[in-house]
């Protein structure tokens, strides 16, 4: 698996600049870290969402630019804004579940509109320079709904397509479809990147096992709830329960600092930092993961934290 691109997957309100920073210090860089997605709001993109962006960029972090969009004019926009702040690496979000977004025709209800992809084909040709890479879902409600558009996405010129075998409506419930994966893995005319349930290093290694010529693996949930996976499959050696949760309590050690450094209040510290053991639980153990979500206060957070 030497040869494997192994990806951080970008997850609302986890991987931010500091989360991307401290994972790298404790275990070693992803080969990229991919920033939750870019919008444009009010005509324009997103400051704090650029200021993020711009932060892992300039600490010298191999980090990409998500973006997600419904239509030309927002992905123009966002383009343009992104390469004057420096991205020269950008990922096209057209696989979100969330209906706040799929209902708005972004994410996941794009990868069936043809005409879309078609503006996308244009949109991205007017940038030479940066190199585009997409992630998508089956699409929305049918597996079969990436058919549409598959024709056009081996047109572009795109570094690699991650997909997540899931349709919208499951967003992360039930398995993941391995069938129409291995469909679009064979139909692609681009380098597949798989994302989905990877919790365990035995998961990649089943994962690429089963797909020869795969181009990397993203990790979402997986690493949120086991920050040393990618370190471990990087090794090719398992760690320790009990060294693996020993380096998650320095992870969260050196984030929780951070964020008491730069935020004002328990609250604003407490509703950063409790989102790092929500996928934690087999990690360390249902009675410290449930006090952890039920403290609602920084001295019953810590409490629960040192029952770890």
């Amino acid at each position: 698996m030497t040869d494997l691109k192994l990806f951080c997957a970008p997850v609302q309100g986890h991987t931010d600049h500091a989360y991307r920073m401290i994972h790298s210090e404790v275990y070693g860089p992803a080969d990229a870290y991919f920033t939750p997605f870019i919008r444009v709001e009010k005509g324009e993109l997103r400051r704090r969402d650029v200021a993020d962006f711009t932060a892992s960029r300039e600490a010298g972090l191999p980090v990409v630019a998500q973006v997600i969009f419904r239509d030309a004019d927002e992905l123009n926009i966002l383009l343009s804004g992104l390469t004057a702040a420096g991205a020269d690496e950008i990922d096209l979000n057209m696989g979100c579940p969330f209906p706040l977004q799929t209902a708005r025709g972004r994410g996941a209800a794009t990868i069936g509109n043809r005409k879309l992809m078609e503006d996308v084909k244009r949109c991205v040709a007017a940038f030479p320079d940066v190199r585009f890479s997409m992630k998508i879902r089956l699409g929305m409600t049918s597996p079969d709904e990436w058919r549409e558009t598959i024709d056009i996405i081996n047109r572009l010129p795109l570094t690699h397509l991650t997909v997540h075998p899931r349709v919208a409506r499951q967003q992360y419930g039930g398995t993941p479809d391995m069938d129409a994966f291995r469909s679009i893995f064979t139909e692609a005319r681009v380098p597949v990147v798989y994302n989905g349930d990877l919790r365990t290093p035995a998961d990649a290694a089943d994962t690429d096992g089963a797909f020869p010529g795969l181009e990397g693996l993203m990790f979402g949930r997986g690493l949120l709830g086991r920050p040393s996976l990618l370190q471990e499959i990087r090794e090719g050696e398992e760690m320790a329960h009990e060294e693996r949760v020993e380096r998650m309590m320095d992870f969260h050690s050196r984030l929780f600092d951070h964020y008491s450094a730069l935020l004002c209040g328990e609250s604003q510290v407490l509703s950063k930092i409790k989102p790092f053991w929500e996928y934690a639980e087999e990690e360390i153990g249902r009675k410290p993961w449930k006090a952890i979500r039920k403290a609602g206060t920084m001295p019953k957070y810590l409490s629960a934290v040192a029952t770890i």
